[in-house]
């Protein structure tokens, strides 16, 4: 048997407050983990990540030095660290020199830092490797640094109880409201399509962004569809969950996504997901699809679909027409989105991935 890390640190921003994917998949890691049975901690780092000031980045490097495995000790001998790359990618030389001190930490990497390439070379340079969470980031991290020692660990998903739906259909776009989840398309929209039957609901933080969830509460005044959109907030437990259970179609537009965990989380409970094209949210829709053809010889439908979108809400408001006016698309819909639910992997084959690349044995437990 492969020696196993003594304990597994995860070192993450502590300026992301809001109920990001990032978040989700660090706290769900360390869950899994810790039911695998290894001892697995969230420190987090305080500073204006992904990339802090002088002290943000000193305080991170004097957490970093703590606790982790020299080369010769090996994984056993003590405590493996990973970094997230929002802190990782931000502050190289905290990275180098760690490395110079025989402390190679990992950097499990969300998304690429596109602002500062080369302090994302560096960073990634000096660690043991990378651990990213979804294909595209690995394609795009290697396509821009030709990195080496790469590795994919997909979020895992909570499989929940199917959906009841709604009459008439409700909508969900379940985001923070964020410039880049571009909640502004879907009220644009949705805007088109007042002469159907339809409810919706904006479920995220008005935090993360003040400024643009002001422009989303005037577009939405604009509109005239206040009765029938509602912006619900940042919505967790048994609140979130009831919000999944009315949902009928879960819409993830953002202009640039890593993955889109809110993708598995609708499939999840049997709910069709609308991505927009060129985005990592399509590997999350197609982790829940079947290919190839069903026993009739037809093509078997997507858990959704995927839609070209630029700054016109005119693609997305037809492809959403074209499911509100088709009850034989919605049924195709929801069918291939509760067969979906079985094709998603849980946290501990996330886990199991991550113990996999850090050179760690994987103990023989039952899925979860």
């Amino acid at each position: 048997m492969q020696p196993r890390p003594a304990a597994v640190r995860l070192l993450v921003p502590g300026n992301i407050l809001h109920n990001s994917g990032g978040n989700v998949y660090n706290a769900s890691l360390v869950r899994g983990l810790a039911q695998l049975g290894v001892s697995a901690t969230v420190e987090r780092v305080d500073g204006n990540w992904p990339v802090g000031s002088s002290e943000d980045r000193r305080r991170f490097a004097r957490l970093l030095g703590e606790g982790s495995a020299a080369p010769d000790e090996g994984p056993a001998g003590g405590t493996v660290t990973i970094v997230d790359g929002l802190i990782a990618s931000g502050a190289p030389e905290a990275l180098e020199a760690a490395a110079a001190a025989g402390q190679r930490p990992w950097i499990l990497l969300h998304m690429v830092l596109l602002d500062h390439p080369e302090l994302e070379i560096r960073a990634l340079s000096a660690a043991a490797g990378v651990i990213c969470t979804s294909g595209s980031v690995a394609a795009e991290i290697t396509r821009r640094h030709g990195t080496g020692n790469v590795h994919v660990a997909l979020p895992g998903t909570d499989v929940g109880e199917p959906a009841e739906g709604s009459d008439p259909p409700h909508l969900v776009s379940i985001a923070a409201l964020l410039p880049n989840k571009d909640q502004l398309i879907v009220l644009g929209a949705l805007s088109l399509l007042q002469d159907l039957q339809w409810t919706a609901a904006l479920v995220g933080s008005d935090e993360a962004d003040p400024g643009y969830a002001r422009d989303v509460r005037a577009a939405l005044q604009e509109s005239g569809l206040e009765a029938r959109v509602r912006l619900a907030g940042e919505l967790k437990g048994q609140a979130l969950e009831n919000e999944w259970h009315a949902a009928d179609l879960s819409l993830l537009v953002s202009k640039v996504e890593a993955f889109g965990m809110a993708v598995t989380e609708s499939l999840a409970r049997g709910v069709p997901v609308v991505v927009r094209a060129g985005t990592g949210a399509v590997e999350a829709l197609n982790l829940g699809a079947q290919h190839g053809t069903t026993p009739e010889g037809d093509e078997s439908p997507l858990p959704g679909a995927v839609v070209v979108l630029d700054s016109d809400p005119a693609p997305l408001a037809e492809t959403l027409r074209s499911w509100l006016t088709s009850p034989e698309r919605q049924a195709a819909w929801r069918r291939a989105a509760l067969a979906g639910r079985e094709r998603l992997p849980g946290w501990d084959a996330t886990a199991r991935c991550v113990l996999d690349v850090i050179g760690a044995a994987t103990p023989q437990a039952g899925h979860s």
